[in-house]
């Protein structure tokens, strides 16, 4: 498909069709009776990868339920999950979401005190807590919470007071039921509204406190259905199984796994993200939505060969875009291309494969822009990445490629029922059934970002071809306008620059400035192995970074790869910092986005050190 150039203002409405499954319990119930498959959850325990089946989840959700209307909860009552993904944290999302309360997700790398404001903020009845490192969190701060009634936990809580243990409860509800004190589960659930509140989702902000973003049962079930009516459906296949890692806190895995398991795809839950490289191949799945982080970082292990290999690499990298250019363009790489490509296939290609358990057919990317280069690398690589676009506040997808329709660079085209429209500045403006109820006790908030026409300002800058491909240039609160009154829009370079098998992250500086500079997080596993062949020490991460030749590899590898951007645009000076940006140091959000604030609060000296000495030159 060639490249489309006429700009357009508004996307054509593509209609959605009919939503039968228009509530969470709809989805969740009829996949059971529908697919009823012995593999529907995985979870690795004791060393051994275990199966729960469609019935025993719905049975234990039941049992869950009943135990918690034992105890009082109600409908429209808050109850909060505080934990890494794992079967409880499916069966109690599906278990309150059937009697009509609300889930709130809680990311687990939160310090106490960030907890402690969303389950003040909420009014939560109920927390459950994964580990003994969780549960301790909110005993921490559950003398500030006065609204709170219980804590379970889903690990042996090691006898910490007050908390009740996941099974313990479960086993309560079993006997509920069993002496008939409880109604039926499934017809509470089938009850549950397509209006009313699912949950509540706190942004995880790159600024500010966060905001309580109410999501109900239609916003995602649309969500889901749009997606499949879109084309995603074909990717997501009955019987297939998917590693789910990125955390059930956010919007976008959690939509998802509401699509596995309305299409019967076995759910494995990855131990967590530094297990995800042995988890894919011991559970050998053929699909995993992710953050652009984990392509960067496989992309950036691959291409930091050295030596002999190397050069293997990189022509292999060479040819494998050719062969993926041919292959989005609807043909089969031929002749000489053909053969050149299953030399490459042979030796770089196919052992990614194999270290992605060798059956992974798809990827699907949000959360952030992806480069297109990786992008690109993964086409050829037979591991196809399908990049879309979403916003908690949109239940999320708004646009995503998929097959067949597929526009490198882009976000992929609207998907069904959805509104885009280009607003001032540039800024998307979206309406349509996946856009939020508003946020939980801030009408003020809710009426800044929805507006009286219904369309939802999600705060990016965008523009649609005459194809309806959607393309993100930056958000409207991180573009750069220079002293010199230039306007840079500073992620598509950052991507660029990360690019480089030496960087693992970038973050440009230059607002109101007279010039962007650059702060750069090296890959350190890739650094370290060129350090060594040089005879560099690597052991001290803080001097590696000081030592010019390594300024001058970096800075000349990364800088050498901006040629496409305007002079202007390009950064003048490179700062090596010597600890990863993070979401502990507060520089990245719980979902890996960066915070630029913080960024330029933590590194002020640096920063203002490269602009003290005029222009010209790398600086530490």
């Amino acid at each position: 498909m060639p490249p489309a150039t006429s700009p357009v203002s508004q996307n054509r409405l593509v209609p959605l069709a009919p939503v039968e499954r228009d509530t969470i319990p709809r989805i969740f119930l009829h996949a059971v009776d529908r697919h009823d498959r012995a593999e529907a959850l995985r979870s690795k325990q004791g060393g051994a990868w275990k199966s729960l089946s469609h019935r025993e989840v719905e049975e234990r959700a039941a049992r869950l339920a009943a135990a918690l209307a034992a105890g009082g909860l109600e409908r429209g009552d808050r109850v909060a999950i505080l934990s890494e993904n794992r079967p409880e944290w499916a069966v109690t999302d599906y278990a309150v979401l059937g009697m009509g309360a609300v889930v709130v997700p809680v990311y687990g790398t939160l310090p106490a005190n960030q907890v402690a404001y969303i389950l003040e903020n909420c009014g939560a009845r109920v927390v459950f807590a994964s580990t003994p490192e969780q549960v301790n969190k909110v005993l921490e701060v559950r003398g500030g919470l006065p609204a709170l009634e219980r804590v379970v936990a889903f690990d042996d809580p090691a006898g910490a007071p007050g908390v009740e243990r996941f099974a313990d409860v479960l086993e309560a509800g079993r006997a509920a039921v069993e002496r008939g004190e409880t109604g039926s589960f499934r017809e509470a659930a089938l009850r549950v509204g397509r209006d009313d509140v699912a949950t509540l989702i706190y942004t995880s902000g790159t600024t500010g406190d966060p905001k309580g973003v109410m999501l109900t049962h239609y916003n995602l079930a649309s969500n889901v259905a749009a997606c499949l009516q879109h084309g995603l459906g074909s990717i997501i296949r009955t019987g297939e199984t998917a590693l789910s890692f990125l955390p059930l806190s956010h919007v976008f895995e959690r939509m998802v796994d509401y699509l596995y398991w309305d299409q019967g795809v076995c759910i494995a839950y990855a131990e967590s993200m530094d297990r995800v490289a042995d988890n894919l191949v011991e559970v050998r799945p053929h699909i995993a939505v992710s953050v652009p982080r984990l392509f960067e970082k496989i992309y950036g292990k691959v291409m930091g060969a050295t030596g002999f290999r190397k050069r293997i690499v990189d022509w292999a990298q060479r040819v494998g875009e050719r062969a993926a250019d041919e292959r989005l363009a609807g043909r089969e790489p031929a002749g000489a291309l053909g053969l050149q490509f299953r030399v490459a296939d042979r030796l770089v290609f196919s052992k990614l494969r194999e270290r992605t358990g060798g059956k992974l057919k798809n990827f699907v990317s949000g959360g952030a822009p992806l480069s297109a280069g990786i992008a690109r690398f993964f086409h050829a690589a037979g591991l196809p990445v399908y990049e879309g676009y979403g916003l908690t506040e949109t239940s999320p997808v708004i646009a995503v490629n998929r097959p067949g329709h597929v526009r490198l660079g882009t976000v992929g085209q609207v998907v069904p029922g959805v509104e885009v429209r280009i607003g001032d500045q540039g800024e998307i403006l979206t309406r349509g059934p996946h856009v939020m109820k508003g946020y939980w006790n801030n009408p003020e908030a809710t009426a800044k970002a929805v507006d009286a026409d219904g369309w939802f300002h999600t705060g990016d800058v965008g523009e649609l071809d005459a194809d309806g491909f959607l393309r993100i240039t930056d958000r409207l609160k991180d573009l750069i306008v220079t002293a010199g009154g230039k306007n840079i829009a500073p992620q598509p370079i950052e991507n660029e620059a990360a690019l480089s098998p030496y960087v693992a992250q970038a973050v440009m500086i230059g607002d109101r400035r007279p010039y962007t500079v650059f702060l750069l997080v090296p890959d350190w596993e890739n650094l370290g192995t060129w350090a060594k062949q040089q005879g560099i020490d690597a052991s001290d991460r803080a001097a590696l970074v000081r030592d010019p030749r390594v300024q001058q590899l970096i800075e000349r590898d990364c800088l050498g790869r901006l040629g496409e951007f305007a002079r202007y645009e390009l950064p003048k000076k490179v700062a090596l910092i010597p600890e990863e940006l993070s979401i502990e140091s507060g520089t990245l959000t719980p979902t890996l986005k960066v915070k630029r604030r913080a960024v330029e609060a933590r590194y002020r000296d640096r920063i203002e050190a490269m602009y003290a000495g005029g222009q010209g030159g790398a600086a530490e």
